[in-house]
């Protein structure tokens, strides 16, 4: 059995059964996009327009990347699915404020659901949404005068006696206990968290009734009292919502007038945003506090860096309205922070400011290209985007909208290709495309390459990583011009690695090899380098076959003993890359005499250098990156190495006379 009102059961009702009670943890963010899956995957049972839900599907799962109030609102299977069922209503529109939004899962929560399922009158007490909202509120002010997130049943029933006498209707319908324990069963509002302690759903449902109860008790100066608290700071902006138009200009003006103390945790700055933010709230607003507003806000230009970056897009698009001239602003780091402010508040109203940006700081077009997420996607593809060339640029994709944009964009020649994209939808949108670079990651739903033959004749770089569902690379045979190729091999049987072979290949890099051998995998006679990755152990034990290899790394645990004599029996190697986990495994080992090159990670406390000038005699460059534990190198060790150039990456102090780089 699974509830999310464990006060309709019996504590250790199943004891006997040997049945356990659990706690659901917060959702991460890939269980809030599975769960957003699931749901509308249900949906379609009831209701036949799938391609309607299809829609609102991607487009929740792109709010929820774009809006961290609403991914974080979804912690909780409950509130998700309230956000689901609130999305679906709306058919997307979502409430575009916190205020509303939060305001709209509550009506949702403590009326509508009951209603719909036509539940009428649960252990026989009836409450409306604003009198379960009155009794909630005496919780919630309780605990944010407290400092607190949870309280025990005997406070909760204090507050509740407070409040009952002055709610004649509800009064008579049961004791404090009985409403209590309706509250617990039926809102999904306040939640027991352990035996008679209780806490609210979300933290910020808390912060909403609080400010609610200040408001209605017109107790607005102890909240500009706390003003310079980083704990008041949401009840604060949350109480602008509940105000009227008295409220507003006292609230905004003590703001403004604001100064933090010493001992305080909101700066100056954070306080100015806050007030604007609350005048945003207000549908009337006299013009002396506004221009007050307008005046304090423009003086926290330019931005300085990222902070101020972030702090100013809290303001929203009203941001926007204090940006310069972008013609008056000097190219680079000057224009940097303006650039990414329009992009850090994005959407539709960012849009005409992203192209004016564009057009006068084209240097820029990285931070441009990075962003697309945050506006909407056709017009930002045809307005922004279509302004830069993007031939050595990779364009990443992670929805049918972005993919059909491309036809847009016809300097795109790479592309980094994401999310639940089928082979179909891939097939039809990278048709004859330009593309000399393509990249797949995280695709659960991919399990067929063979759309690469219509669409990748000019493909020179390939990329596979997290796509379990591809165990074929038998495509990738056709594609002629093929340079460079990565692969997640944890899904992958060793022997796909043959598709690869082709007379261009230079560059090979495998990640999470399932096999315990090199020979184990077919060899490559063309690349000129080999990197392996992420891989719990490999024993190079031949490079038989892989005759133009140059450069061997290995980001791995590798036994020292067959991997020198591979390399012994493989000359044309003269370039390694080598995880350390071990000097003394080279202890006893015979010289390598053809490696010239070696840049060297070690992973253990002792760095001692003394085996390198009698196993690598021939040296001439050694790259060293010590570990962050590791304070003192000594090199004088490699000194004897006539020639040897000597660089160390790393906060580590070098001791030793090494040859000048």
């Amino acid at each position: 059995m699974a509830t999310v009102r464990p006060l309709a059961v019996e504590p250790g009702w199943l004891d006997s059964q040997d049945f356990e009670e659990l706690r659901l943890l917060p959702m991460e963010d890939r269980d809030i996009d599975a769960f957003v899956a699931a749901w509308h995957r249900a949906a379609r049972l009831d209701d036949d327009d799938h391609e309607t839900l299809g829609r609102l599907e991607r487009d929740l799962v792109q709010q929820f990347a774009q809006n961290p109030a609403l991914r974080d609102l979804a912690r909780t299977p409950l509130l998700c699915a309230v956000i689901c069922a609130l999305h679906r209503r709306r058919q997307g529109l979502l409430p575009e404020t916190r205020w509303s939004l939060y305001d709209s899962a509550l009506t949702m929560l403590l009326g509508d659901r009951d209603k719909q399922r036509r539940i009428e009158a649960p252990e026989g007490i009836t409450m409306n949404v604003e009198e379960q909202a009155q009794l909630l509120q005496r919780i919630a002010i309780w605990l944010v005068r407290g400092g607190q997130g949870e309280l025990h049943r005997s406070a909760a029933l204090r507050q509740l006696e407070r409040a009952l006498p002055g709610m004649e209707r509800l009064r008579g319908q049961g004791s404090p206990e009985a409403i209590l324990t309706h509250l617990l069963n039926r809102s999904g509002v306040l939640q027991e968290r352990a035996d008679d302690i209780y806490q609210f759903a979300h933290r910020t449902f808390q912060d909403f009734l609080a400010a609610k109860e200040f408001v209605e008790g017109d107790q607005l100066n102890e909240l500009l009292g706390r003003a310079g608290s980083q704990q008041w700071y949401d009840v604060i902006l949350l109480s602008a919502g509940h105000c009227g138009r008295r409220e507003h200009p006292g609230l905004v003006n003590g703001l403004l007038d604001a100064r933090p103390g010493p001992a305080d945790t909101v700066t100056r700055d954070e306080i100015t945003v806050l007030a604007a933010l609350c005048a945003q709230h207000a549908t009337w607003l006299d013009g002396t506090t506004r221009d007050r507003v307008n005046a304090a806000v423009a003086g926290l230009f330019p931005p300085r860096g990222y902070e101020d970056v972030e702090l100013l897009a809290r303001l929203g698009p009203a941001a926007l309205d204090h940006l310069p001239d972008p013609a008056q602003v000097a190219d680079g780091d000057e224009s940097r922070p303006f650039v990414d402010l329009i992009n850090e508040i994005g959407r539709a109203e960012g849009l005409p400011h992203a192209r004016r940006w564009a057009l006068a700081h084209p240097e820029h077009s990285y931070r441009f290209t990075r962003r697309w997420d945050r506006y909407p996607v056709r017009a930002y593809a045809r307005q922004v985007l279509a302004l830069f060339d993007l031939t050595y640029d990779d364009l990443r994709i992670d929805t049918p909208e972005k993919l059909a944009a491309l036809r847009d964009l016809p300097s795109v020649k790479g592309l980094e290709i994401s999310g639940t994209l089928t082979a179909a939808e891939l097939r039809s949108a990278l048709r004859d495309g330009p593309w000399t670079g393509l990249s797949f990651r995280r695709n659960s739903s991919l399990t067929d390459l063979s759309f690469l033959t219509d669409c990748a004749t000019q493909l020179r770089s390939f990329s596979l990583s997290d796509c379990p569902g591809v165990r074929d690379l038998g495509p990738l045979t056709g594609l002629p011009a093929l340079t460079h190729v990565e692969l997640d091999m944890s899904c992958l049987p060793g022997a796909a690695l043959a598709a690869t072979a082709s007379r261009e290949l230079r560059s090979l890099w495998l990640d999470h090899l399932t096999v315990e051998r090199l020979s184990q995998l077919p060899a490559h006679s063309e690349p000129r380098s080999l990197n392996i990755e992420r891989t719990a152990s490999l024993e190079i034990d031949s490079l038989d076959g892989w005759t133009n290899l140059r450069r061997l790394g290995l980001s791995t645990r590798t036994p020292a003993r067959p991997l020198l004599a591979a390399l012994r029996r493989a000359p044309q190697v003269s370039q390694m890359a080598l995880s350390l986990s071990s000097a003394t495994e080279f202890a006893d080992e015979q010289p390598v005499l053809s490696l010239v090159e070696l840049s060297l990670y070690p992973e253990t406390d002792v760095l001692g250098l003394e085996w390198i000038p009698r196993v690598f005699p021939a040296l001439r460059s050694l790259t060293l990156r010590a570990p962050t534990h590791v304070d003192r190198i000594d090199i004088s060790p490699v000194r004897t190495l006539p020639g040897c150039t000597v660089r160390v990456a790393g906060s580590a102090r070098i001791v030793g006379d090494a040859p000048s780089p």
